[in-house]
């Protein structure tokens, strides 16, 4: 049985349905990926456990049920007292583009690493097939904790873990670009996968296209990379394959929220079922357009189960 971790920040969602009406959903970006990966992953035994920090309130209470019955593990989500999780807001234009207000600040993943937190995630983590965070994750760090994970994924990986690594650019959770230039580049430095976005990385490194992004990301020392380019498809450079797989048209874009992440979870189950990397893109797309039809980050589980592989 595969493992497989993801580190990162999960927050309450309230996505408006209407100028002055909201529906409560809960989402985070490595968050979105543990569920669709738990769900594609099933059949063939993959383990997914989430890692990150709550509180001990009623909405972090409900996070945790709900996040059991996808069939993730959820022994490494530390409870801290008197805490909260973040909170969003998600609307959506007549394209189905979205944008997003905060209040995170004071969120409880923020101490993930702090109070024996690092000590403990060690441990639990050595072994692991895979572990996969972004810059998110990197982003609601303070340096000290940043420091503390980039030395864990080093010996994690020395340990024989491999690392994906989505970058995940949002300039609202950085200081500064300097500073998550510097975070992104150590970290990829120990990447196995990059699964990044072509705006993100624009908008951070000024890429003028897919080419020149995986050259300098080759250059960091990533030995795979699987670029996303929106509705023009994916960028793929490894040692096997480099060229762009398309996306199929979608008829309709209802919220574009966690197509990334989606892409990122059916790659990744893909991959680690033996797929070759233009196989395990053209997975992400199907289930990436089949998420952009519903609204919110996380769709029914019944909307795509005639993606998920059975068992033989």
């Amino acid at each position: 049985m595969a493992k497989v971790a993801c580190i990162g920040e999960c927050m309450v969602e309230l996505r408006h349905v209407g100028p002055h009406q909201l529906e409560q959903g809960f989402g985070g970006d490595t968050l979105n990926t543990a569920v669709y990966l738990a769900r594609l992953g099933r059949p063939a035994g993959l383990a997914v456990s989430y890692v990150t920090a709550l509180g001990d309130d009623a909405y972090s209470d409900a996070m945790v049920a709900a996040w059991q019955a996808e069939g993730i593990d959820t022994s490494l989500v530390a409870r801290l007292p008197g805490r909260l999780p973040g909170l969003y807001t998600i609307r959506t234009d007549a394209q189905g583009e979205r944008s997003f207000t905060y209040w995170r600040t004071a969120a409880a993943a923020r101490d993930l690493l702090r109070a024996g937190g690092a000590e403990r995630l060690a441990q639990a983590l050595a072994g692991y097939e895979l572990i996969y965070l972004s810059g998110i994750t990197l982003s609601i760090l303070d340096p000290p904790q940043r420091a503390q994970l980039m030395a864990l994924i080093r010996d994690w990986r020395a340990q024989g873990s491999k690392i994906a690594f989505d970058g995940n650019y949002r300039p609202a959770g950085w200081p500064d670009p300097a500073e998550a230039r510097a975070a992104c580049a150590e970290l990829l430095a120990s990447t196995d996968l990059a699964l990044p976005t072509l705006d993100d990385e624009r908008a951070l490194h000024g890429d003028p296209d897919a080419a020149t992004c995986a050259a300098r990301l080759h250059g960091l020392g990533v030995p795979e990379i699987a670029l996303k380019l929106g509705a023009a498809g994916a960028y793929l450079s490894s040692p096997t394959f480099t060229g762009t797989v398309p996306a199929p048209p979608v008829a309709q874009v209802i919220d574009s929220t966690a197509a990334g992440d989606s892409f990122n979870a059916a790659y990744l189950a893909a991959r680690l079922a033996g797929a070759a990397p233009e196989e395990a893109a053209r997975q992400g797309h199907a289930l990436a357009g089949r998420v952009i039809g519903y609204r919110g980050a996380i769709m029914p589980a019944a909307a795509m189960a005639d993606l998920i592989a059975q068992p033989r």
